[in-house]
């Protein structure tokens, strides 16, 4: 009696194959869906994907055709000119993957120091690497911050 009822729940709640099959409105062989308009998933993704390309096409196309007023252009800003005799104010900075004592690549384990530069793990200690940084400033400041002075009272309160 248990096997019988065991067998009559597990026909109850088998999956059940689709009666009707369509094939994929691309004739790709495989079985479409009516609620992907009777494309496969990966048919119905690539249609879905053109569209929203179109759409994105379609959007800017209408933003430029926006008229635009004489007086809105000339009164935007022209940008300055670089004569040939200036240089750039670009300031060409040392790549951060290498180190700046010995110009090794650091990749990933290069190490920051508070001078500002990246070191490998040879120069990574502020004595063999010449930093210019004041630590015994910055100790102080910082001691400076954390405690504020405490003067006492100048009169004796009574």
């Amino acid at each position: 009696m248990a096997q019988e009822s065991y067998k009559n729940e597990t026909d109850e709640t088998e999956c059940q194959a689709p009666e009707k099959l369509i094939l994929c409105a691309n004739n790709c062989g495989f079985f479409g869906n009516s609620s992907t308009n009777n494309h496969c998933s990966k048919c119905f993704r690539d249609l879905f994907m053109h569209q929203q390309q179109q759409q994105q096409l379609q959007q800017p196309k209408l933003a430029q055709k926006a008229p635009t007023s004489l007086a809105s252009i000339s009164a935007q800003p022209e940008p300055a000119k670089l004569e040939a005799g200036e240089p750039s104010k670009a300031v060409a900075r040392p790549a951060t993957n290498r180190c700046l004592a010995c110009n090794r690549r650091v990749g990933l384990n290069g190490f920051k120091c508070r001078c500002g530069g990246t070191f490998c793990g040879s120069h990574r200690y502020s004595e063999l690497h010449g930093c210019d940084f004041d630590y015994r400033g910055y100790g102080r400041e910082g001691i400076a911050k954390a405690n504020p002075v405490v003067k006492a009272e100048k009169v004796e309160k009574i």
